[in-house]
């Protein structure tokens, strides 16, 4: 097996979990920003000790981080810390599955956004795809309970914060990739702990200063949820070094197609751990999309 096909197998893996855990930190005392600082708060210290054993063991120095890095990177933490908060939030509103089904058409949107801001051609199949993925949305959009009529029932929170979580994290892909490619260097490793160290330790900093002055409290209950938000921490730290490093040994395009592997794992989360229902509907939906997005990666 080729390494980044197991590096993008163990990043999907972690990424369920890691969501999992954020559920279960919803359903308590905090919020979706208090859960999401949970997630950065406790990745930053095993970030740092596994960064700096690693460059210590193979002989690197820290590298040259040009002015270009730092924006890359600033774009790619805000856009997840936004996504994050949007999905903690739709959890609150859908169960995990449709939750985390939602967060995936980053891939569409990102295609779309290329169209729109830089001109990008898609091919006729490219749109085809897309077609059939805004057939799921509309699927998972639809809220039969709410009553009135189909754009009522689409035109909801929940499927607002869904298309915002995937469009903050089309942004965070782009944004982290780009900050990576600015460090010199063979190593996809080191660039990928690099890169991850520098964007957790922003996070950290900003969304403490944002708690503090607009949820006061938070940090608290962030520390007394420690039990549950250290495993989370170290989820979020293996996930995203694992996808930081699938990017750099393989085009974006196969990485996202084989990350698809997350709706598989999101589905049985939802329906063994949480024991949430899916409807027909849901799982119709969730199958649309996905034969888009992997559709969509392949013909680009």
């Amino acid at each position: 097996m080729d390494l980044w096909i197991a590096v993008t197998l163990c990043a999907a893996f972690f990424q369920t979990l890691r969501f999992m855990l954020h559920k279960v930190l919803s359903m308590g005392a905090l919020t979706a920003t208090g859960s999401t600082f949970a997630r950065f708060a406790y990745a930053m210290p095993p970030a740092l000790l596994v960064t700096a054993a690693y460059l210590v063991a193979m002989g690197q120095g820290w590298p040259d981080l040009p002015p270009a890095f730092w924006a890359y990177a600033l774009v790619g933490g805000l856009g997840q810390i936004l996504a994050t908060i949007c999905v903690v939030a739709l959890f609150r509103q859908r169960n995990f599955a449709v939750g985390i089904t939602f967060k995936k058409t980053e891939v569409l949107q990102t295609a779309l956004l290329g169209v729109v801001v830089l001109g990008e051609m898609i091919s006729p199949a490219g749109w085809g795809a897309i077609l059939i993925g805004l057939a799921g949305v509309l699927l998972l959009s639809d809220t039969p309970s709410l009553g009135g009529s189909f754009l009522r029932r689409i035109a909801s929170r929940a499927v607002a914060l869904g298309l915002a979580s995937g469009f903050f994290f089309a942004f965070s892909a782009v944004g982290y990739r780009a900050a990576s490619l600015e460090i010199d260097g063979d190593d996809p490793l080191r660039r990928a702990a690099v890169t991850y160290v520098c964007v957790v330790l922003s996070q950290v900093a900003g969304m403490a200063l944002w708690l503090r002055l607009r949820e006061p409290g938070q940090i608290s209950e962030v520390w007394r949820a420690r039990r549950v938000a250290v495993w989370l921490g170290l989820t979020s730290m293996a996930g995203s070094l694992s996808w930081f490093t699938a990017f750099t040994l393989q085009t974006a395009a196969y990485v996202q197609a084989l990350g698809q592997v997350e709706l598989v794992f999101s589905l049985a989360a939802s329906v063994l751990f949480f024991r949430e229902r899916v409807t027909r509907r849901e799982l119709a939906g969730i199958g649309l999309l996905a034969l888009s997005i992997l559709a969509l990666v392949l013909v680009l």
